[in-house]
């Protein structure tokens, strides 16, 4: 009886399948690193929304805002990629550097988390115009009603672009245009936090 040869792929079948991977995986990896930055975008958003209630909250006790984050009781989890800024001509931020947060009592805002290893990022004005102030800080909207801005910088995608977030009080427009740009008047009603500049384009 005779044996039957077993037979195997051939060189050219092999770099087939190979450059079939190679071609799907320069597909799929920028697509698939760019929704996981996006997917980074969501503790923003969610610490906003924290904040916004908190700065609510104190204003309906103290009918003032506060820009110290021990009064306001905005302190989010650790492990935040994303600087949170509450006044922009006095910025003190929480030290997150060791394994045990530090305050001193005078910080207006919260310190990017460097224990786990990410880079400290600074205070910088926002880029969206149109509200009564680009910084971070009080301000009043065309009623003469006093409305308050918080900010939120992060790097989500390594890159030296910042993505740059904002939650205010009073309502705003965010049209989609490429500078970012806004106004005190539009459908975006106060606690919806916006994206100023988007580090992540899909």
């Amino acid at each position: 009886m005779m044996k039957r040869l077993k037979r195997g792929f051939t060189l050219i079948e092999l770099m087939i399948v190979v450059a079939i991977i190679g071609i799907l995986a320069a597909i799929a990896i920028p697509n698939f690193i760019k929704f996981q930055a996006k997917s980074k975008q969501a503790e923003a958003k969610a610490n906003l929304k924290a904040s916004f209630t908190a700065m609510k909250a104190y204003f309906q006790e103290k009918d003032a805002y506060s820009t110290l984050v021990s009064n306001i009781g905005f302190i989010p989890e650790r492990n935040n990629r994303f600087a949170y800024f509450f006044n922009s001509t006095n910025v003190v931020l929480s030290n997150r550097s060791a394994a045990v947060e530090t305050f001193a009592g005078t910080e207006t805002g919260i310190g990017v988390d460097q224990f786990k290893g990410y880079a400290a990022i600074g205070y910088l004005a926002s880029p969206c115009t149109g509200l009564g102030t680009t910084d971070a800080a009080q301000w009043a909207d065309s009623s003469g009603t006093a409305q308050y801005t918080v900010f939120a910088r992060g790097n989500v995608d390594a890159d030296p672009t910042i993505d740059h977030w904002s939650v205010s009080t009073g309502s705003r427009s965010f049209p989609a245009t490429a500078s970012g740009l806004c106004t005190q008047t539009g459908p975006d009603a106060g606690g919806e936090p916006a994206n100023d500049s988007n580090d992540v384009v899909l």
